[in-house]
């Protein structure tokens, strides 16, 4: 059970449901990647969404569960020890929660390592260049008239997809046979850059053929299309 003084967050969000694992977060690539994550663990949790287009995620009350302001991030009220435990950064809260449930993850120590080295991939490289992809391609960007940036991150782009091209060819799944966090790491971004972004063509997308394939079998899965949605913008009361 989580003791709300203890996390001055829940003052602004409170939890309905104390015992269940709180999440904070947004419809965003990686905040969607702990959603997806929880309703593929079927472990309870309580979804409060965290509006960052009016920068709730720079409030006072948030920046106490994270001080770098981003989402998500998580409190745990059954952490290490059964105590509660906040945690921020996407690919660490999904290695905790893979860990804690004993799913997601190979049992093979290796393998176990090797699905973390996805993550990281993703974290320190598709992120980060998918996000200025779409920068550059879709919103503010747009208007640099040095075209340098775009084509950079562009390129860049390419590259990482053939990477994960090379990967997926002959695997049903980043790691073989078993949907895993890594999996879950790269869903949301490689869904963002040919949907969100609209850089499909720019980054040549139509020339894979693995990638494409594995992001279908992704997207329907039930417990994706949940996560995707989860949590729900509240609905404005009416005038």
């Amino acid at each position: 059970m989580i003791d709300p003084s203890a996390f001055p967050v829940l003052r602004r969000w409170p939890a309905v449901y104390p015992d269940r694992l709180q999440l904070f977060s947004a419809l965003t690539p990686n905040g969607v990647k702990i959603s997806i994550a929880l309703e593929e663990i079927g472990l309870p949790y309580e979804g409060h969404y965290i509006d960052i287009n009016q920068n709730m995620s720079w409030t006072p009350e948030y920046l106490t569960l994270n001080p770098n302001g981003k989402i998500p991030a998580i409190i745990d009220p059954d952490g290490p020890g059964g105590q509660p435990l906040s945690l921020f950064e996407s690919g660490a809260i999904l290695q905790y929660l893979a860990e804690k449930s004993g799913q997601l993850l190979p049992a093979d120590p290796a393998l176990r390592y090797q699905t973390f080295q996805w993550v990281h991939f993703q974290v320190g490289g598709v992120g980060p260049t998918f996000g200025q992809v779409g920068y550059f391609h879709k919103f503010a960007g747009r208007e640099i008239e040095d075209k340098r940036p775009l084509e950079r991150y562009t390129k860049e782009a390419i590259r990482l997809l053939g990477v994960l091209e090379s990967r997926l060819t002959g695997r049903t799944w980043m790691m073989g046979e078993d949907f895993t966090i890594a999996d879950i790491a790269l869903l949301g971004w490689v869904r963002n850059l040919i949907g969100f972004y609209e850089a499909g063509p720019l980054v040549d997308y139509d020339r894979l053929r693995a990638v494409p394939a594995w992001l279908e079998r992704g997207l329907a899965r039930p417990a994706v299309q949940r996560g995707l949605a989860s949590p729900a913008k509240p609905v404005a009361p009416a005038a």
